[in-house]
């Protein structure tokens, strides 16, 4: 019962953020109803080629409204079909584009690390190992300094990813359980499942089988909510069950996975391929299962199914051909990742010689920044004290001649005061002459 209320709980939350479409696909950006519909419908057939002028009409929308999150839903949208066009050019536009809006605001900053996690899975299924770790790096940095669970959980995931394709299995359950740990901080459980089934199909590499049920039983939980994680779930049997050689129960599984109607829009081709030569190896349909593997994409993968058959076969000597041959396919892969490794390594090199480079001109900045206000206050001070000693002469050239002014009226009132007295004295004189006479 507990169970019941949980998963029906569970319901109504996804039904308020999510559209049963590919991916579930969430509305993190807030865009208008009607516009995100016409996104969702174009999501579903990500890698189609239509999907280029919906996704310049959006844009073109976006620039008329000048709302940065339209631009940004197109420019996820256009992103697949111009990587499967191999159209390099206008690819690192977009990506250019997106770098450049990503942290506008929190909800842009979660679709960007979104939609640069889907980029990085095409630049794995291209081989692209290099780009893709130094951009799932870049994005581990960015999701650090912007304090984003999401964009841990989505760095983490892609580096696992690339852990899986160099045949790493258990660095990629660390970082796939690493991603999960970010997940639930995100509170975005929705992505669990998935991440439980890529845990389980490295496990079933590393023959932990019993585990490989258990991840299996906690992805299942939210199988009813979303409809293309049926799909996942079943595929991940699929893979244990052939290599338990159980075949009942993969023919049974097999069955449910093929007549399920997302099976063909939600798998790519090699995967179909891959899952059709198990069950040709189960009906023991050898050499249709054997010319069905040179249809496969790798070279692995190809060394590696033609091997299982040969062994089938009791023909041990094709079987050791193919496993020498499929040990040289991991030697190119070993030396290849060395290289990229090494790329890597050179990038980040440079990219810590360029922020040493940036702090020591930072530092010049700032010493420079330093002398000039030093100066500035000097000549400051400088052309203060000037200004007061000249105030302070003029002041006292000022009090000087105020001084010999002063002494000079003194002198001309002390010598009028004689005049005057002499003056009297002479009139007193002539007025006693004329008494006398």
């Amino acid at each position: 019962m507990g169970l019941y209320i949980r998963r029906l709980l569970l319901l109504l939350l996804v039904n308020v953020s999510f559209v049963c479409s590919f991916g579930q696909i969430r509305n993190r950006l807030g865009v208008g109803n009607e516009l995100y519909l016409r996104y969702a419908s174009g999501r579903i057939r990500q890698f189609d080629e239509s999907n280029i002028p919906l996704a310049d009409s959006i844009y073109r929308f976006g620039v008329y409204k000048s709302d940065s999150r339209i631009r940004m839903l197109a420019l996820s949208l256009e992103l697949p079909p111009r990587f499967i066009r191999n159209d390099t050019a206008r690819v690192d536009e977009i990506i250019s584009e997106l770098k450049s809006m990503s942290d506008y605001s929190t909800p842009m900053r979660e679709f960007y690390f979104l939609t640069m996690h889907d980029y990085c899975n095409m630049l794995i299924m291209a081989g692209r190992i290099s780009d893709a770790m130094l951009e799932a790096r870049w994005m581990s940095s960015f999701a650090a300094r912007s304090g984003s669970n999401l964009g841990q959980m989505y760095s983490h995931r892609v580096i696992g990813l690339i852990q899986s394709f160099r045949s790493n299995s258990e660095l990629a359950i660390s970082n796939f359980n690493k991603a999960a740990e970010y997940c639930k901080r995100a509170k975005e459980e929705q992505e669990l499942p998935t991440i439980y089934n890529l845990i389980a199909r490295e496990l079933i590499k590393l023959g932990r089988f019993d585990e490989v049920e258990e991840y299996c039983s906690l992805a299942e939980e939210f199988q009813d909510f979303y409809p293309s994680l049926r799909i996942k779930n079943l595929m991940t049997k699929v893979y244990l069950y052939d290599a338990q050689g159980l075949k009942d129960d993969f023919n049974r599984v097999y069955k449910e996975l093929i007549d399920n109607p997302l099976y063909y829009s939600q798998t790519d081709r090699d995967t179909r391929l891959m899952i059709e030569i198990c069950w040709m190896r189960s009906q023991g349909m050898l050499h249709e299962a054997l010319v069905k593997s040179d249809s496969l994409a790798t070279e692995k993968e190809r060394y590696g199914q033609k091997r299982l058959i040969y062994l089938m076969d009791n023909d041990y000597l094709n079987a050791y051909n193919q496993l020498d041959g499929l040990m040289r396919a991991k030697d190119s892969i070993y030396i290849a990742v060395q290289n990229e490794d090494m790329a890597i390594l050179d990038a980040e090199l440079n990219n810590a010689r360029l922020r040493l480079e940036a702090q020591r001109l930072k530092s010049q900045q700032e010493m420079s920044i330093m002398f000039g206000f030093l100066f500035l206050f000097m000549l400051v001070t400088v052309v203060i004290l000037f200004s007061q000693w000249t105030l302070n002469k003029n002041l006292d050239d000022l009090r000087e001649r105020n001084r010999r002014e002063l002494e000079s009226r003194n002198a001309y009132r002390m010598a009028m005061n004689s005049k005057e007295l002499e003056n009297d004295m002479k009139i007193k004189v002539l007025q006693n002459r004329k008494i006398l006479i």
